[in-house]
């Protein structure tokens, strides 16, 4: 599924990458930058954690002509005369107006760096309602944001992750050089899929998926095989060979069979028969009595 994802988060879409500090998530983040890239989309950097230079020096290679760098790092909380961007600017109004001053026809991939960053200082509430808004405001093709999990306290974390179609979670693997990928998407029927790799990411940035996760494996393995509802009952709903064929042959009273028919239509000699000749002291009336029963 990480293959899939760095092809092209889906039109709209909200990719959040989850990292902490046993594994950080930002080689993976220039993964995607150096993917759209690759695929000639404009891709707007709101830098909060690292200057232009670096970002930029991890993306060797690729093609930076199409990188718009928002300089954030530099002061990020305004304390100068002329701050480049801040913390404070992150609204629908002012990520609309940069992104618009580029001259690129295509709606572009705006990349958070990151979203710890804004959180510090703007409430959740705000941060949730901006990315809707981003997303659905047609002014970018979709977000991909860094996100510190482990610096936020766990609402925090899940708001933002529940405004997400996709999001990636990293740890550190058993080998030095690899990582495990624990990816939740959403896909607009309401689908929730979710998948378990262990990945690698070479020199030029692409990422090569060595296997899936064994727990991710199991995971899918036991989705794959039936359940079995009677699996954990404390009594049998199951019959045997001998208790199948005694219940076929069983007569239910209610049931009438062929035999049974027969005997009742068609009644044989010396069956008992009931005769009835009026006797003139009868009271019987031609009118029905309950004529006035009808509806």
């Amino acid at each position: 599924m990480l293959p899939e994802l760095l092809q092209g988060v889906d039109t709209g879409g909200l990719l959040v990458i989850q990292d902490s500090a046993s594994y950080s998530g930002r080689h993976l983040l220039q993964s995607f930058i150096n993917a759209a890239l690759n695929r000639e989309e404009a891709v707007h950097v709101l830098g909060f954690e690292v200057s232009e230079e670096e970002l930029k020096d991890g993306l060797r290679g690729s093609p930076v002509q199409r990188l718009h760098f928002h300089n954030a790092y530099t002061d990020p909380l305004g304390w100068t005369d002329n701050p480049a961007f801040t913390v404070h600017q992150f609204c629908l109004g002012e990520l609309t107006r940069l992104v618009k001053q580029t001259s690129h026809s295509k709606p572009a991939t705006l990349v958070i760096d990151s979203l710890s960053w804004i959180l510090r200082h703007v409430s959740t509430p705000d941060v949730c309602k901006t990315l809707q808004q981003l997303r659905k405001g047609g002014a970018v093709r979709s977000i991909i944001g860094l996100l510190h999990a482990d610096m936020h306290q766990r609402g925090t974390v899940g708001s933002v992750c529940h405004s997400a179609t996709s999001v990636i979670t990293v740890e550190p693997a058993m080998r030095g050089d690899e990582a495990v990928a624990k990816i939740t998407k959403r896909s607009k029927s309401g689908k929730v899929i979710q998948d378990e790799e262990i990945f690698r990411i070479k020199d030029d940035l692409t990422v090569v998926v060595q296997s899936k996760s064994s727990k991710g494996a199991k995971k899918a393995d036991s989705e794959e095989q039936e359940t079995d509802p009677t699996a954990n009952l404390t009594f049998n709903l199951r019959l045997s060979d001998t208790e199948r064929e005694t219940k076929q042959k069983l007569a239910l009273p209610f049931v009438f069979s062929k035999e049974k028919k027969t005997a009742l239509l068609h009644s044989g000699p010396g069956s008992g028969r009931i005769h009835y000749e009026p006797d003139a002291n009868d009271d019987y009336d031609q009118e029905d009595p309950d004529d006035d029963l009808d509806v």
